[in-house]
């Protein structure tokens, strides 16, 4: 086997082949737009790499055949976030051999050593945690725009090779129309009558203002977690910009308490139902075929990117009021086109967000799962903290 290095666009290319052929006869499989990857290891696309370092391999078999894929990388944003300095992998893809995958994660590991890692997570993202992270382990359906899909014989790769469950992450899932439990809609009810309480959806006129309120809330909430840094104004400017030409401002929601920014759901059309048409290129003719597509009503999922209660004002019922005013602008609302939410991604290792959602009537249909490796084999391997 011939373990190469990505230094050329036309190893890129390959790069991005590996995929295509591993999965060309999967139904499920949906190709990523190829930009969306390519842009993780672009300098002038992804900021990470002003001070984190990024490296590509593609794997061939003796007959020159591609086998497999791998990337690694150091997040200098959050390699200290643990116990010990932990570098990431990712964007691995391999046929079911347990020596060629072998390589691969040795590549990996031997990379992030002579750099001073003393761990590595995978497989996941050189960016933020909505995009490329996890490997999936249960509900083998089609993959929502920029989640990672597999073969069910990865976690086997991994597991063989030594890697250890560092959480699981779930897509939850419900119908548009599902009624909300009834406890819940009583808590809602009682919010909604508190005048202090306001609910409304975006407005993209007045985006920025909603990327500001948005970003309070996520920093509030999330800035806690570990591996997780306060997101600045740039950052979020930036997620708000990136979203802008697939808004649908009906099914983005924000709370406010006495005027202030208090929750939010952000959701966005289930862009891989369009994009599976496009064969990964946004050219002249893939735009046309998108627009064709979303013309006809091709989406009919919403797909929830985040959603989120500042702690002050959890599990009072606000997420229940804000579910129910969006209902009332999107269930029965003939303009509408969606069926169904898929909601993603909420880690295990926060079970009030795992218990709101399943409040709201949320049931888990994916599952992925974050693994970590300690190169020191006799290290007490530990689970991500709770969030309590």
């Amino acid at each position: 086997m011939q373990l190469i290095e990505v230094t050329t666009p036309e190893l890129e290319k390959k790069f991005l082949q590996v995929q295509i052929d591993l999965y060309k006869k999967d139904r499920n499989y949906i190709r990523p737009l190829d930009k969306d990857v390519l842009n993780v290891f672009d300098p002038k696309k992804n900021r990470l790499l002003k001070d984190g370092e990024a490296i590509r391999w593609i794997l061939k078999d003796a007959k020159g055949k591609l086998i497999g894929r791998v990337a690694a990388f150091i997040n200098k944003r959050t390699v200290n976030a643990s116990e010990q300095p932990t570098g990431g992998m990712g964007f691995f893809d391999c046929i079911d051999n347990q020596e060629a995958a072998n390589i691969l994660f040795d590549a990996c590991k031997n990379w992030l050593q002579e750099r001073g890692m003393e761990a590595m997570d995978g497989p996941i993202n050189f960016g933020d945690r909505d995009k490329w992270w996890g490997l999936l382990i249960e509900g083998f359906y089609p993959p929502t725009y920029s989640m990672h899909y597999n073969y069910p014989y990865y976690q086997q790769l991994f597991e063989t090779y030594g890697f250890g469950l560092y959480f699981n992450q779930y897509t939850y899932y419900r119908l548009v129309e599902e009624p909300l439990p009834e406890d819940n809609n009583l808590k809602a009810q009682r919010i909604l009558s508190n005048p202090a309480y306001s609910f409304e959806h975006m407005k993209i006129k007045d985006l920025p203002k909603y990327t500001e309120d948005f970003r309070t809330v996520y920093n509030k909430g999330w800035a806690k977690h570990e591996g997780v840094k306060p997101m600045t104004e740039a950052q979020a400017a930036t997620i708000m910009r990136t979203l802008k030409p697939v808004i649908d401002e009906r099914i983005m929601w924000f709370a406010y308490y006495e005027d202030q920014p208090v929750g939010f759901f952000i959701a966005i059309p289930e862009l891989n139902q369009l994009f599976k048409y496009v064969d990964g290129k946004m050219n002249l003719w893939g735009k046309l075929k998108f627009l064709f597509h979303k013309w006809r009503g091709g989406c009919k999922t919403m797909y929830g990117i985040v959603f989120g209660i500042t702690p002050e004002h959890q599990s009072r019922g606000v997420e229940a009021a804000m579910i129910v005013e969006a209902g009332k602008v999107i269930q029965s609302n003939p303009s509408m086109p969606y069926v169904d939410l898929q909601m993603n991604w909420i880690g295990d290792f926060n079970p009030k967000m795992m218990h709101l959602v399943e409040k709201l009537g949320g049931r888990v249909y994916k599952t992925h799962a974050t693994f970590r490796y300690l190169f020191d084999r006799t290290k007490e391997f530990k689970r991500m903290t709770i969030i309590k």
